[in-house]
């Protein structure tokens, strides 16, 4: 019982189970686990989680009145100009400040400094609110490519979404991705029409680009009165009301009558409305179809019942800048937008071989948290946690399942211990300032202190071992060689990558094997600049910074043999394994990037060598020699070999293969592959031949062209150094490959 004794750290714990294989006689330990979970339900118990079936309708009461919503968008769309007025409508703000933070305050949900400066925002930030009794979650997310982790991993956990579009620029580039990711993740979404007070302001261009572009069941919800300058309220198509909106900041909504020259025009979208909602939803169907009269609770209901199911998208409309639209489209978050029980939440039970489980989202159940962003706060690791299920309490014990290790430390008796960890701090946040709060339930989106874990982990109580499924994480398309200046400042230089790391799994850091250059890998110019930026601003490290890289891969085009042989003696015991076998192209589409395959017959190598010979392959394949990137699309197939019964070992056939992977490269005829982009442009029409022309000598293939208007919208799949979403990798031309080997062997003989 000594690891139990009081010496140990008050904020970690280990208790055991017996596994149900043992003895039946009960243990201290398993006594102490006992005692471990009474306590861990009794403390637990908020109101919410203690209440008996005859109160169960509180705390559904409770969730239903909660809305868990992002805010994404392209960049330059007003994502956070519209979080800024929402926060401010809700009383969250008593003032308005701009994104670019030209009054040095700058918007709420920009926190840093690089943001306010730059105009962009960098990290997603998380808030709540109070709206008409509702409390309303949001995660205000990046618009830039380079920092698309974030909207994934926000459109991760939450429940609902307002996809912003401008009312000039349209559906662009990354309006697609981020849509794209909302699907990606189920998620119901509202669309919002922004900047309608901009010149050439056009809402309608904008509903027909994202019913073609973005294949979206839509319909307007609104209808605005005036539109660019003269731009003055809305007409809510379900109540059949105008809304003006007054006062210095529009907190002041004045409904009155619809306009009667635009009576004619609010008729003909109302019914264009009710006619596309029909077309999914039964019930409106039945009353359209049968001349019936709609009135607004009938068509508020089908909308919430059409978009709860993903089949369609209410479009709202505004100008955020000019403090037009923005009540209206929160009352569309909570009479359309799901709660947290309204949607479908499911965790892998790994105790059943990871068989889906669906959580019903209940404080009553046992406690399901996802960690799924980190940050290094002022004080330590800051975890934001999505509560699928149970209670959360201040000073509770939870659960990292994804760490929980087995144990057997004698052959009659196998225990599992998992490490407890204390809650010490629970926060709910409001961009970079927090709210303490005492506990937390199923449906909200709060963060902890002191919990070391990794982006993807799984929390519990004990009582069940649940994960959740993980986010997409993109592959790094760009790399930069960077180095502190100072010697000195090592150890704040690999202080910084590493928390990077911890905090973006789209940063990546490596060590080039041949050069010794540290590689800070991500997903455009952009990304990478911030990043070293925040090591200069944070961290007061001057750091040096090479030439962008492109992340090319090498694979092979045909089938190749080796058979090799490594054998070394130099006194004692020596080194001795041979493999034979071949290695080939792994087909179009394959999923994998390396596959092993071990057709071995019979005994010639010693089945415990078998892992060190694929390790070795693996390695080998790390580096091709063509200019030294790594080898995808690629499989070893294992078919004989020799072993010697004093000389052979682990690292004798690590080695052969090693070897035995460089002998047979060349003969495969391996190839260089470079990153395709997806590229998007929109150029005015006279302008169409020279941008296409542009386009081609730089490599790209232009795969579609477009009329918008006067404009010519020409998509291509660019390839090289392009900061644009990510598509695949593909072969370069012969005479691009003959320059990139002789240059990787001119820097290697400078050597």
């Amino acid at each position: 019982m000594s690891r139990f004794s009081k010496s140990s750290a008050p904020r970690l714990l280990y208790y055991t189970i017996r596994s149900s294989s043992t003895a039946t006689t009960a243990s201290p330990s398993s006594s102490l686990l006992a005692a471990t979970f009474h306590l861990r339900h009794f403390s637990a118990g908020s109101n919410l989680a203690r209440n008996s079936d005859s109160k169960e309708p509180l705390w559904k009461e409770s969730v239903a009145r909660m809305r868990n919503i992002g805010i994404s968008a392209h960049i330059d769309s007003g994502k956070t100009t519209l979080t800024e007025r929402v926060l401010y409508y809700t009383g969250r703000i008593h003032e308005i400040h701009e994104v670019r933070g030209r009054d040095g305050v700058g918007a709420k949900m920009d926190s840093m400094d690089l943001e306010r400066e730059k105009g962009i925002t960098i990290q997603s930030a998380a808030t709540f609110c109070t709206w008409k009794d509702y409390k309303i979650n949001i995660i205000d997310t990046p618009g830039h490519v380079d920092f698309t982790i974030e909207v994934e991993r926000a459109l991760r956990v939450l429940d609902g979404a307002v996809l912003v579009l401008c009312s000039v620029g349209g559906v662009q580039s990354q309006s697609i991705t981020v849509d794209r990711q909302m699907k990606r993740y189920e998620v119901p979404r509202l669309a919002f029409i922004n900047k309608l007070d901009r010149m050439g302001a056009d809402p309608w261009k904008v509903l027909n680009q994202a019913r073609s572009k973005l294949r979206h069941h839509s319909a307007a919800m609104q209808v605005p009165i005036g539109l660019e300058d003269d731009f003055k309220g809305l007409v809510d198509l379900v109540h059949l009301k105008a809304y003006y909106f007054h006062g210095s900041m529009g907190e002041n909504i004045v409904a009155e009558e619809v306009p009667a020259d635009m009576e004619a025009l609010v008729s003909e979208k109302r019914r264009e409305l009710i006619e596309t909602v029909s077309e999914i939803d039964d019930k409106l169907a039945e009353a359209f179809l049968n001349d019936e009269p709609i009135s607004a609770t009938d068509l508020e209901e089908a909308v919430r019942r059409a978009t709860i199911s993903r089949k369609f998208i209410p479009v709202f409309m505004g100008s955020a800048f000019k403090n037009k639209g923005v009540q209206p489209l929160l009352d569309g978050v909570l009479s359309y937008l799901p709660c947290p029980i309204e949607v479908n939440n499911f965790a892998l039970d790994q105790t059943k071989n990871e068989e889906k489980v669906e959580l019903p989202g209940s404080p009553e159940g046992p406690l399901v948290a996802l960690a799924f962003k980190l940050e290094e706060g002022r004080f330590g690791q800051l975890t934001y946690l999505r509560i699928y299920e149970g209670v959360i309490r201040k000073g509770d014990f939870i659960i990292n399942v994804n760490t929980g290790k087995k144990i057997k430390y004698n052959e009659l008796v196998a225990e599992t211990f998992l490490l407890l960890i204390q809650v010490p701090r629970l926060v709910r946040m409001h961009s970079d300032e927090m709210e303490d709060i005492q506990d937390a339930h199923a449906g909200q989106i709060v963060a902890v202190f002191g919990v070391d874990c990794a982006s993807g982990d799984t929390f519990t109580d004990g009582s069940v071992k649940y994960t959740m499924t993980s986010m997409n994480v993109p592959e790094p398309v760009m790399s930069l060689a960077v180095q502190p200046v100072s010697k000195d400042s090592g150890g704040q230089f690999s202080k910084a990558l590493n928390r990077f790391q911890k905090e973006d799994p789209t940063f990546r850091v490596g060590l080039d094997p041949e050069s010794g250059q540290t590689i800070i890998s991500g997903m455009g110019e952009l990304h990478l600049d911030i990043y070293v930026e925040r090591i200069r601003r944070e961290y007061k490290v001057d750091a040096s910074v090479g030439k962008p890289r492109v992340n090319f891969r090498e694979t092979v085009t045909q089938r190749a043999d080796f058979d090799y042989l490594h054998k070394k003696q130099s006194g004692g015991q020596g080194q001795y394994g041979r493999v034979i076998g071949y290695i080939e192209p792994l087909p179009a589409g394959s999923t994998t990037k390396f596959e092993f395959e071990n057709l071995l017959v019979g005994q010639a190598i010693p089945s415990n060598f078998i892992p060190a010979i694929e390790k070795g392959f693996k390695e080998a394949a790390n580096s091709g020699s063509l200019i030294g990137h790594p080898v995808e699309n690629l499989r070893v197939v294992l078919i004989d070999g020799a072993a010697h019964t004093v000389d052979s070992s682990e690292l004798a056939f690590k080695m052969a293969s090693i070897y035995a992977f460089r002998q047979c490269y060349t003969a495969s005829r391996p190839v260089i592959l470079e990153p395709v982009m997806l590229v998007e442009l929109k150029v005015p029409t006279e302008f169409q031949g020279a941008v296409a022309g542009d386009i081609n000598k730089r490599k790209g293939i232009i795969v579609g062209n477009d009329q918008e208007g006067d404009d010519s919208v020409i998509t291509a799949h660019g390839k090289g150094e392009f900061t644009m979403e990510y598509k695949e990798h593909s072969p370069v031309s012969n005479d691009v490959q003959t320059q990139l080997v002789n240059a990787y062997k001119g820097n290697k003989a400078a050597e």
